[in-house]
């Protein structure tokens, strides 16, 4: 067997395990399948704002987190995540409570805050004044559909390396997709990085907690960012990033202005869409000449940046699973089929229960079943010790 040969056959791990009943072998999900989940996760919670709902979202994804994220110290952050989105709720209810609009005699009075008088240019707002239960309810509902958006992102992070997805983007997308993938990626590594400073910290047998550790804590972590960039950087200006390749100034300017148009065209398409009294030509045509206009944008632009794939991710069954769950739990709650839709935004006002509709609740089971039907993330390696003291 040639040396290609065994190379293909490495490449191409067989889909299950010989002699274990047919199960699936550990690989990594594509990348793009779970942003392609978290994201119509998030747009299906930005639909409703019953209490109950948002809960069984943040069950769906504490599952799936703990189920399939890898053994990498960046996919433990999903922790960090929820604390942001805790604090996320007590800033909005703090801020309902101190810039109080007043009280009905028909809520249910729980305390008062020192009152200041404002301007009248300031009319509307108040300072401070009597604080409702119906008001933090409200106002806590608010922060917590915030919450499940962030919390959203934060399990596409820990599940999905964002680097791997950067492969997969078309080469006129590149360098913004470098971009992208180096914001999306700062907070998992602020997550990696205060976990091995607080291990060092404990391995120091550091008495410090709590506030008085947090100075301890922030300048190695900024240092630690700082060296990682640097490091970026230099890889990345070794790698030939920000070259300009084969492409002449007519071609980049004619790139430029096929994707201005298909931009424009793709906006007017999505407004034609909305209004129902829009021109018909600003509607499916539109959108129509401006995605043509932003492919071909996109086809010409890829011819500069030449680039291999070295054993491409994967796109098969379980990733169409995983993104269609997320994608039809989505399509479900703006559907608006089986259900009526004023219990997706129930009203504290008069202060009730608010019910949970079977629909959007199957829509979101639906989405948690990613849980199950992704494959088993890829175990880390053995230390080196280990192998040695397991070998006869």
């Amino acid at each position: 067997m040639s040396a290609v040969a065994r190379t293909t056959v490495a490449a191409a791990p067989p889909a299950t395990v010989p002699g274990a009943g047919g199960r699936r072998l550990p690989r990594t999900l594509h990348p793009v399948a779970w942003w392609v989940w978290a994201l119509a996760l998030a747009t299906a919670v930005s639909r409703t704002a019953n209490p109950l709902l948002l809960f069984l979202v943040l069950a769906v994804l504490g599952y799936v987190v703990t189920a399939r994220r890898t053994e990498a110290p960046w996919a433990r952050g999903f922790k960090y995540y929820l604390y942001l989105a805790l604090t996320v709720v007590a800033i909005r209810v703090v801020f309902r409570a101190v810039f109080a609009t007043g009280i009905t005699p028909h809520d249910h009075f729980l305390f008062s805050l020192p009152h200041l008088p404002t301007p009248d240019w300031y009319a509307g707002i108040r300072i401070g004044g009597p604080v409702s239960l119906e008001a933090l309810l409200s106002s806590a509902t608010d922060g917590l559909r915030l919450a499940c958006m962030m919390c959203c992102i934060g399990a596409a992070n820990t599940l999905a390396n964002p680097k791997r997805a950067l492969r997969v983007l078309p080469g006129a997308l590149y360098e913004l997709g470098v971009a992208v993938t180096v914001a999306i990626s700062v907070a998992p590594q602020l997550v990696q990085s205060v976990q091995r400073v607080a291990r060092a910290k404990r391995l120091r047998a550091a008495r410090a907690h709590g506030t008085k550790a947090l100075r301890g804590i922030v300048v190695p972590v900024l240092e630690d960012a700082l060296e990682r960039s640097l490091r970026l950087a230099a890889a990345m200006d070794s790698r030939g990033y920000g070259r300009a390749g084969t492409a002449t100034r007519r071609s980049r300017r004619v790139t430029g202005a096929l994707m201005l148009l298909g931009m424009c065209g793709l906006c007017a398409g999505a407004y034609g869409l909305l209004d129902a009294t829009a021109p018909a030509f600003l509607g499916l045509p539109a959108m129509s000449a401006g995605a043509a206009l932003c492919v071909a944008g996109l086809r010409l632009g890829g011819r500069r940046v030449t680039r291999t794939r070295y054993r491409p991710d994967p796109w098969s069954l379980p990733e169409w699973a995983v993104a269609g769950s997320g994608v039809l739990s989505a399509v479900l709650l703006f559907a608006n089929l089986g259900y009526d839709p004023a219990q997706l935004n129930p009203s504290f006002y008069p202060l009730t229960w608010p019910g949970l509709p079977l629909v959007p609740t199957a829509a979101i089971l639906l989405a948690g079943t990613a849980g199950s039907v992704a494959p088993p993330p890829t175990p880390a390696p053995a230390p080196a010790f280990a192998r040695r003291a397991t070998t006869p």
